[in-house]
């Protein structure tokens, strides 16, 4: 008896082409590549600091651009490669680059735009961390931030941005006081003055808002936070939206719009949609190094498959906590968008669907002793800075990420002496409220 079944030669390839597919499947699937060693399915690490040249033109045609091949992992890598499309893909972006923190992608970002004598316009409300980053390091490096404090008053705006303001930066959900922005209204300041907007969406996330789909140019994350989700490594990225048209500004962008060296054509001629990522992967991140290493890119790119699910985990139980220590008696205040009594609640719904992150300030009684003895009090939820972690985190500002801040800042900024941030996991929400109920009860 002989076995006649021939095997079959209508066999469907894997897709790797995920344009138009659901983000869910996006996040799992997007920047996936075959594995030509031993057909892993999980990308592979690629631990390896070059890459070999086919020959001599090959080298020379990847280092002048001409070639699209990997040079050396500084500048790029695959694994990071995955997670750059990954988010590309996700925040609906030409082209993304994965660095080795949130503070190196918002530095490379801006650095590419604006260098020595130039300005930047900021809104206020932003995370302390960028606040010092503007302040120190690119006050040293020539380059100044002017802020604007009522994001509303297209007068201020006016105002404050001047003929060498090169960027206007904003976040999505300001860290810790959960003050939102309308991300349409600023975008069409940027647009009025033929300037880009650069957005921090670390705290909401892909998931909850995308940027560039209300006019942003250019999207930047700590991808530490919630797209990587577990606090186990740090990582960054900026994403190109390749939609902002640099040729058409009043404002010269040089290093984008004009060839450099011996190239005959500027980078925004060669690349088109692209130009701005490759400006800042080539000009800075290259240059100055703060590359993400092949590891941290597999863990980046590994917890981007779990995001939706664990954002409805974060975002659900958020709002059951907000409103339930918006009427507790030890609680003063609650700063959650979110929230119906908030004064953005509008803009929550318009914007945010309502669920505004799960990072937000809660005011305790009884000012800087009242948040110690909160704080003191807490077992489940860990005493420790970052956010966006699957464990939920309690932190006191004033005595840390805003120590440095003067009182009148601090004051200014609602940072007052009784406030704690909380950063919601994804832990049962009952035991979470339990947890909040013995600490607030240590409140006297």
């Amino acid at each position: 008896m002989t076995d006649d079944t021939q095997p079959s030669t209508d066999v469907a390839a894997p897709e790797y082409d995920w344009q138009g597919y659901g983000f869910d499947t996006r996040q799992v699937h997007a920047g996936e590549y075959d594995d030509l060693n031993a057909g892993a399915r999980v990308s592979p690490i690629a631990m390896t600091a070059g890459y070999r040249f086919d020959s001599f033109d090959d080298a020379r045609n990847r280092f002048s651009g001409d070639a699209d091949g990997l040079i050396y992992s500084r500048q790029r890598n695959p694994s990071g490669a995955v997670a750059e499309k990954r988010i590309a893909s996700l925040e609906g972006g030409s082209e993304a680059i994965v660095v080795s923190s949130g503070q190196a992608a918002i530095t490379a970002a801006l650095l590419a735009l604006a260098e020595n004598g130039e300005r930047i316009v900021s809104t206020a409300s932003i995370y302390s961390g960028t606040r010092v980053l503007f302040g120190r390091s690119f006050a040293r490096f020539g380059v100044s931030v002017d802020y604007v404090w009522n994001t509303a008053d297209d007068d201020e705006w006016d105002r404050i941005i001047q003929p060498n303001t090169k960027a206007i930066f904003t976040e999505t959900i300001p860290n810790p006081k959960n003050d939102i922005v309308d991300i349409e209204q600023v975008a069409r300041v940027a647009a009025r003055h033929g300037i880009p907007l650069v957005v921090d969406n670390t705290i909401a996330s892909p998931y909850v808002i995308r940027p560039i789909e209300y006019g942003a140019a250019v999207v930047v994350h700590s991808s530490t936070k919630f797209l990587s989700g577990h606090g186990a490594g740090l990582s960054g990225a900026i994403v190109d939206g390749g939609t902002f048209d640099w040729a058409a500004s009043e404002r010269r962008y040089p290093l984008l719009t004009e060839p450099q060296g011996s190239a005959a054509k500027s980078l925004l001629e060669r690349y088109s949609r692209t130009g701005y990522a490759r400006l800042a992967r080539e000009a800075v991140v290259n240059d100055i190094g703060p590359a993400l290493s092949p590891f941290n890119s597999f863990l980046l790119h590994q917890g981007i498959e779990t995001l939706s699910l664990r954002m409805e985990r974060h975002l659900d139980s958020s709002v059951t906590i907000a409103r339930w220590l918006e009427q507790h008696p030890k609680v003063e205040s609650v700063d959650f968008a979110g929230l119906e009594s908030n004064p953005a609640h509008e803009l929550a719904q318009r914007l945010y669907g309502g669920r505004t992150g799960s990072v937000f300030a809660v005011t305790v009684r009884g000012g800087a002793a009242g948040a110690q003895a909160f704080l003191d009090g807490l077992r489940v939820i860990s005493r420790m800075t970052n956010i966006g972690d699957v464990r939920s985190m309690a932190l006191h500002p004033a005595t840390t990420t805003h120590i440095s801040f003067s009182e009148e800042l601090r004051e200014r900024l609602g940072i007052g002496h009784g406030l704690v941030r909380l950063s919601i996991g994804i832990e049962d929400v009952n035991d979470l409220i339990a947890d909040l109920d013995q600490a607030l009860a240590r409140v006297s």
